[in-house]
This record gives structure tokens, C-alpha cells and sequence, in this order.
């Protein structure tokens, strides 16, 4: 697994991301930039994803499609 720091290149993998941060805030965390530029989690958590404030995993693509190989 690979932990980053900066925005994912994938539209999916964003929303993923700031959707699982966006709960957090829901449920009480402190925002991890200074001044958010909106109250609402949803804004606050893609603020913090593209200002590089989130570390997230990814998972090992190279890793699964070698386990996926074995299966078959």
C-alpha cells in the first residue's frame, strides 16, 4: 500500500477520498487546514485533499494483479 499525500489523479479515487474525510468532520474532527473557505464537511474535506493536508492509502496495484493471476 502506498500512503500519499497529494490529490489523487483519478475523479473517483477524489470523491472516495473526500467522501471518507467528509464523515470524519461529520462526526467531530477538527479541519486540518487553517481558515476553510466553507463550513460544510463535504467542501472542507476537498479543500484539505487538494491543499495536500490528507494522507490516504492506495492499494498495491501490481500486488493484486499478481494475486489476481494466481487465482485463475
Amino acid at each position: 500500500m502506498a500512503v500519499l499525500n497529494q490529490a489523487p489523479d483519478s475523479m473517483f479515487a477524489f470523491v472516495v477520498v473526500a467522501g471518507k474525510r467528509a464523515r470524519q468532520l461529520m462526526s467531530g474532527a477538527s479541519p486540518l487546514v487553517a481558515n476553510p473557505r466553507s463550513h460544510k464537511p463535504t467542501r472542507v474535506a476537498m479543500e484539505e485533499l487538494t491543499a495536500g493536508q490528507l494522507e490516504y492509502k492506495t492499494p498495491d496495484l501490481d500486488a493484486a494483479d499478481k494475486d489476481k493471476r494466481r487465482k485463475d
